[in-house]
């Protein structure tokens, strides 16, 4: 998979908003040392995290399933545009006939996992889509065909406050081992300085 951030809120934006509640703006520091503190000990701290809401984070990610993505829909308070499958299943039509151990092609199209046998049976159902996409059915229609290991990208826009629920129970070793992938790639991909509002569990 690949996370890549295509922007970013300021955290000074962040500061203003807290700074509205007291009409405290004198005392900023234009999102310098006194500005992330406040940030921290007001959305984090003393839990008023409706602050954070201003602050929001666009990815965009490639490589996932669409199993992950059924776990991306949980999350509500985010904005997903999803690659559609209406119209870019013709990348496989063309393609030879895959046999079930092709992992090396099939992973072209879909997230292979560290059981062989689940890859081989994802792999087949792969093939079964494209033949039945040869056969001229419609896309709309043979995507009910599609295994829920077939690779798909969106982007995802999320503010802060839904950003640290995603992080703190996707990070989990409970998730699912993708969703976790996913969860430490988007902290990593933060910027350095908004790092320190966020938190994932590691190995």
């Amino acid at each position: 998979m690949e996370v890549t951030l295509l922007q970013n809120s300021s955290l000074e934006i962040t500061a203003h908003a807290i700074r509205t509640c007291w009409q405290s703006f004198d005392k900023s520091d234009h999102g310098g040392e006194r500005d992330l503190e406040l940030i921290d000990r007001v959305g984090n701290k003393f839990k008023h995290a409706s602050t954070l809401e201003h602050l929001s984070y666009t990815f965009y990610i490639q490589g996932i399933s669409r199993a992950l993505l059924q776990e991306l829909a949980r999350h509500r308070i985010a904005s997903l545009s999803v690659k559609s499958s209406r119209y870019t299943l013709k990348e496989l039509k063309e393609e030879k006939a895959f046999d079930k151990e092709d992992f090396a092609r099939a992973e072209k199209y879909l997230v292979l996992t560290a059981n062989d046998l689940v890859n081989s049976m994802s792999i087949q159902a792969l093939e079964n889509l494209r033949v039945v996409l040869q056969k001229g059915v419609s896309n709309d229609m043979a995507k009910y065909c599609l295994p829920e290991s077939y690779k798909t990208e969106l982007t995802w826009t999320i503010n802060a406050r839904s950003l640290q629920n995603f992080l703190h129970l996707r990070s989990d070793k409970a998730a699912l081992w993708e969703i976790r992938d996913l969860a430490k790639n988007i902290y990593h991909t933060l910027p350095k300085n908004h790092q320190y509002l966020f938190s994932i569990k590691e190995d």
